[in-house]
């Protein structure tokens, strides 16, 4: 499996990587995906730079395909719809954001609830394409995006400014990330431990615990099985989010809102108990 560059361009409308190709073809009807399941992958598509974005997510999920194959199809579909590679990809974000914030993606109320539940500066553990962050640096606020990947913190560093966004960025484990304690006001975990195992999982909460000097905020898909496409590995339910809560010995709340909710005051018991009184 050789190192994947998001940023290099396909060539005459056609883009391979690690036995997966995508072409754009001009004889398929506007807006279709058309998968071949064949060895290697092809796919062949017709979508517009309307088409890419947060939209064609589902219609990739829904092809089935394993979790490098589908990751490698979305950077395909991309890269083959918009020529210059960051103008591809800045596309891609715009729409995305659009649909965020609009609603209309799937994902749009885990990111509207998230923003209402965080305060003051913001770190954000597994940003992947760092949709999240950019939605509350477009908002002003000061946040870092932290992902285990290079290639999409490269990504998300390369696009933010055509963005107009302003925003740290760092390429880190979210179980060690390389900034001091009680350093940021809120820590992110959004959809993050579905990707892990509850060991490697628990070191990710204590160090969010570490960092954040007033809340952690952790949201998890509820799933009767786990969607391998998208690299997830366990499941949750309320019980689950309530363990941690009780193993994290912070006062917590967990409730459900498109899935489920965690959020840790990490405020030092002497500042809560000024506050009560």
């Amino acid at each position: 499996m050789t190192e994947l560059d998001a940023l290099a361009p396909a060539h005459q409308g056609r883009w391979t990587h690690d036995g997966v190709t995508v072409e754009f073809s001009a004889s398929l009807a506007a807006g279709t995906v058309d998968v071949r399941c064949t060895a290697p992958l092809l796919v062949e598509h017709a979508l517009s730079s309307a088409h890419i974005g947060e939209s064609v997510v589902q219609r990739v999920t829904d092809l089935n395909l394993s979790q490098r194959e589908f990751e490698l199809v979305m950077v395909g579909l991309v890269l083959t719809t918009v020529s210059d590679p960051v103008q591809a990809w800045t596309t891609y974000y715009r729409n995305s954001l659009d649909d965020l914030l609009s609603g209309a993606a799937d994902f749009a109320p885990v990111h509207a609830r998230a923003e209402a539940l965080v305060t003051g500066s913001v770190l954000d553990l597994g940003s992947c394409f760092g949709f999240f962050p950019l939605r509350l640096a477009l908002d002003g606020v000061d946040v870092t995006a932290t992902d285990l990947s290079a290639g999409t913190m490269n990504l998300l560093r390369t696009v933010a400014p055509h963005l107009g966004a302003t925003l740290d960025v760092l390429t880190c484990d979210a179980s060690g990330i390389p900034v001091p304690p009680n350093s940021a006001d809120t820590v992110t975990a959004l959809h993050l431990l579905e990707h892990v195992d509850e060991e490697l999982g628990a070191g990710i909460i204590d160090e969010a615990i570490r960092i954040a000097r007033r809340r952690v905020v952790i949201a998890v898909p509820y799933e009767s099985e786990a969607t391998a496409c998208h690299g997830h590995v366990r499941t949750f339910d309320g019980a689950a989010l309530d363990r941690i809560g009780l193993g994290s010995s912070l006062p917590y709340q967990v409730d459900e809102f498109h899935g489920g909710w965690l959020v840790l005051d990490t405020t030092p018991a002497d500042a809560r108990a000024v506050s009560i009184r």
